[in-house]
C-alpha cells in the first residue's frame, strides 16, 4: 500500500525540478488558494453558493492525483489504500454539506503527499548530485596530440591529463606526475591521498597541486562513482523486512478501517441514534485511522540514511542490511588486508642444506608469480628487489588454503605453510625452532621445499593498520559485545596481532570453508555476526554472516558485488561509525513508529467518542505525517 501517490519526479541524471514545476505541488497549492479564498470570502460577505463553489473546486483540483490513484488501486489491483480512505471521507463530508471540511481535508492531505514525494526525491538527488562533481570534459592525449573531449567519449586505455584543481574524469592508473588527491566524494576519506606512478585514482576525486597523467581503466559509465550511484539508488528502491511488514499490514488494515467506518455510519442509526451525527463520526474515524504516518515512517528514514551513507563512503546495499546492522552483536575480522595494511614484506630468509638465498628466492618466485595472494606477492617483490626475474613454473597447481606446487627446472617444489609440509610427511625438526621463534614475533612463515626436504623458509610481516586498535576499542564502545579474528595464518602470528589490537577471540589456520563454519558457530553462540573481509577470498564467510562488509571496495568490482556493505576506503575507523549510524537509523525508525501508533490511537478514540471534529482530525493527522517526515530526514545529517 502506497502512502504517496507521487511517482519519481525526475529520471536519473536529470536536474531536480523546482517545487513550482512539480504538478502535485501546483495542484495542492491551487487547492489551498481556493480554500483560503472561500474561507476569507465567507467572512467578507461572499455569497454562500460562491464559497461552496470555491470549496468544490479545491476538492476536485487538490484531490485529482490521490483520487486517481485510489481508483487505479481499487480497479486494477483490487486494493483499498489510504488514498481511497481520504477520497471517501472528502466525498462524504461534501455530500453532508461540509464542503469547507472536505476542502480542508483534501488540501492538507494533498500537500503532505506532495511534500513527501518531493522530499524523498530530494534525498535520492543528494546522492545522484555526486555525478555533478565529475568534470564534463577530459584533456585526452591521442596520437601525440592533446584535446578536450566529453567524458562520455573516454575509452579504456586512453591517456588523459588532470590539471591542478581539476576533478578526475574517470577511474585510472597514474602513469606520470605526483599530487595529493581528495577522494572524499568516493571513499569518504577526509585527508587527501598522495598519488604517484602506479597509484589508482577514481572519478570525481579532486586533484591537488600537481598535474597527473592517467591511463583510463574504466569508461565513464562504468567507473566507480557511476556504480556507487547506481547501487545506492537500487538500495533505496529495495525494502527492509519491517517496511515489507508494514505494507502487508496496511493492505489488511485499510479495508478494515473502511469496513468499520461503514459500520459506525450504519449500525447506531438502526438503534434510533442520529444518522447525521454518526455519519460524521464515521467520516472522522476514517480520516483519523488512516495509517499514512505509520506507512511512511520506515521508507522515508531508510532512503535518507542510505543516501547519507553513500555520500560518506559507506555503500549499504539495501534497507534490509541497514536493519540487520542494528542487530549485530559480534564482529568477525579477517587479518590480512583488514586488520593489517595488506602489503606484506619479507623480513627474513633462512636457507637449509647448503642452498643459497638467490637460488631459493628464484624458485619461490617462480611458483608465487602465478598467485595473487598478498604473501605470494611479497616473495615476488623480494626476488625483484634482488635483481631476479622469475622463471616459468610448469604444471602449476594451487593448493587451496595451504600453498602451491609446480615444476621448476624439472623438479617438483612445494611452497606454503608448515602445515602443508607436515601433511606431506616432510621432516621439520631442524626448522621448527626457527619457525616458532619467527611466529611468536607476529610473522607469517612460508616454507619452500620438495616432498622430502625443506630448502628455505621466508618470514613475512604485514604491518598493522595504524587505526586498528582504536577502531576495535570504538566498536566495543559502540555496543559490539565481542570482536573475533578469523585468519588462515598460524596461531602464534595471529595471537601476536590479536594482542596488539585487542580482539577477544582468535581462530587461526582457517581455510575459506573453515571461516564460513566459524561464522555460523559464532552466530549460534553469541548472536548476529558481522564479517569484515576483502570481498574476494572471504566471499563465502561474507555470504554466511548476518551482514558481510568488504574493506577498501573503491574500484574493486568483486567487492562491490559480493558484500552487503562496502567500506569504500581502507579506513577501519569507518566500521564503528557504520555500527553507530545503523543503530541511530533504527532508533529514528522506532521513534517514528511509536509516534505514529500513539497519534493514530488517540485520533481513533477521539473520533469514535465524537470529541474530534473533521478539521481537527485532518489537521492532527497531517501534522503527524509532517513530523514523521522531518524526523526521518534527520538521517540526512552525517
Amino acid at each position: 500500500m502506497a502512502c504517496s501517490c507521487s511517482a519519481s519526479l525526475s529520471a536519473p541524471g536529470m536536474a531536480m525540478p523546482p517545487p513550482w514545476k512539480n504538478p502535485q505541488v501546483v495542484t495542492s497549492s491551487t487547492a489551498g488558494v481556493l480554500l483560503a479564498l472561500g474561507f476569507i470570502g465567507g467572512y467578507l460577505g461572499l455569497p454562500h453558493a460562491a464559497a461552496v463553489l470555491l470549496y468544490v473546486a479545491a476538492v476536485l483540483i487538490g484531490g485529482y492525483y490521490f483520487g486517481r490513484e485510489a481508483l487505479e488501486e481499487l480497479v486494477k489491483e483490487r486494493e483499498v489504500g489510504i488514498e481511497l480512505l481520504m477520497s471517501v471521507a472528502a466525498l462524504v463530508a461534501g455530500v453532508m454539506g461540509q464542503w469547507l471540511e472536505a476542502a480542508t481535508l483534501v488540501f492538507l492531505y494533498s500537500i503532505s503527499e506532495a511534500a513527501e514525494g518531493y522530499t524523498a526525491e530530494r534525498t535520492r538527488h543528494a546522492v545522484r548530485a555526486l555525478m555533478d562533481l565529475a568534470p564534463k570534459t577530459a584533456l585526452v592525449r591521442r596520437d601525440g596530440r592533446e584535446s578536450r573531449i566529453p567524458v562520455e567519449q573516454l575509452r579504456v586505455e586512453d591517456t588523459f591529463i588532470v590539471l591542478p584543481g581539476e576533478s578526475v574524469a574517470t577511474d585510472g592508473d597514474v602513469i606520470d606526475g605526483h599530487s595529493a588527491v581528495n577522494q572524499a566524494p568516493v571513499t569518504g576519506e577526509s585527508v587527501p591521498v598522495e598519488k604517484s606512478p602506479g597509484g589508482k585514482v577514481f572519478a570525481a576525486s579532486i586533484n591537488g597541486e600537481g598535474a597527473l597523467t592517467v591511463r583510463a581503466t574504466k569508461a565513464f559509465a562504468d567507473n566507480t562513482l557511476s556504480r556507487i550511484i547506481h547501487l545506492v539508488e537500487a538500495a533505496q528502491a529495495s525494502k527492509g523486512r519491517s517496511q515489507r511488514f508494514i505494507e502487508r499490514f496496511g493492505k489488511r488494515y485499510s479495508p478494515a478501517v473502511l469496513a468499520v467506518g461503514v459500520a459506525i455510519a450504519l449500525l447506531p442509526p438502526l438503534f434510533g441514534l442520529p444518522w447525521a451525527e454518526w455519519l460524521t463520526r464515521a467520516t472522522v474515524f476514517v480520516v483519523a485511522a488512516a495509517p499514512c504516518a505509520l506507512v511512511i515512517s520506515i521508507p522515508i528514514t531508510l532512503v535518507a540514511a542510505l543516501g547519507t551513507a553513500g555520500r560518506n563512503g559507506l555503500l549499504i546495499k539495501g534497507g534490509v542490511h541497514l536493519e540487520n546492522l542494528a542487530r549485530v552483536k559480534v564482529v568477525a575480522l579477517d587479518k590480512t588486508g583488514t586488520l593489517t595494511i595488506g602489503r606484506p614484506e619479507v623480513t627474513d630468509v633462512r636457507v637449509f642444506w647448503g642452498h643459497g638465498e638467490r637460488e631459493v628466492l628464484e624458485t619461490a618466485a617462480a611458483l608465487e608469480s602465478r598467485s595473487q595472494h598478498p604473501l605470494a606477492q611479497a616473495i615476488v617483490r623480494r626476488a625483484h628487489a634482488a635483481g631476479l626475474e622469475p622463471v616459468h613454473a610448469e604444471d602449476f597447481r594451487s593448493l587451496t588454503g595451504a600453498g602451491a606446487q609446480g615444476l621448476v627446472g624439472g623438479r617438483r617444489f612445494y611452497i606454503g605453510s608448515p602445515k602443508l609440509f607436515a601433511n606431506l610427511a616432510v621432516p621439520l625438526a631442524d626448522a621448527m625452532d626457527q619457525v616458532q621463534r619467527l611466529q611468536s614475533q607476529g610473522k607469517t612463515v612460508v616454507m619452500l621445499g620438495t616432498d622430502s626436504s625443506i630448502q628455505a623458509l621466508f618470514a613475512i610481516s604485514d604491518p598493522l593498520r595504524p587505526e586498528a586498535a582504536s577502531a576495535i576499542a570504538e566498536l566495543k564502545r559502540a555496543g559490539i559485545e565481542r570482536v573475533v579474528m578469523l585468519t588462515g595464518d598460524n596461531p602464534l602470528a595471529a595471537a601476536a596481532i590479536a594482542e596488539q589490537v585487542g580482539v577477544d577471540e582468535v581462530h587461526a589456520e582457517l581455510t575459506p570453508e573453515d571461516k564460513t563454519r566459524k561464522v555460523a558457530e559464532l552466530e549460534a553462540r553469541y548472536g548476529k555476526v558481522l564479517m569484515v573481509g576483502d570481498g574476494v577470498n572471504d566471499a563465502p564467510a561474507l555470504a554466511a554472516a548476518h551482514v558481510g562488509v568488504a574493506m577498501g571496495a573503491a574500484g574493486t568490482d568483486v567487492a562491490l558485488e559480493t558484500a552487503d556493505v562496502a567500506l569504500m576506503s581502507d579506513n577501519l575507523a569507518r566500521l564503528p561509525y557504520l555500527i553507530r549510524f545503523s543503530r541511530r537509523t533504527w532508533g529514528v525508525v522506532l521513534q517514528n513508529l511509536a509516534l505514529s501508533v500513539v497519534v493514530i490511537g488517540s485520533l481513533i478514540a477521539g473520533a469514535v467518542s465524537g470529541y474530534f471534529t473533521l478539521p481537527v482530525a485532518v489537521l492532527a493527522h497531517e501534522i503527524s505525517e509532517f513530523v514523521v517526515i522531518a524526523s526521518g530526514l534527520r538521517m540526512l545529517r552525517t
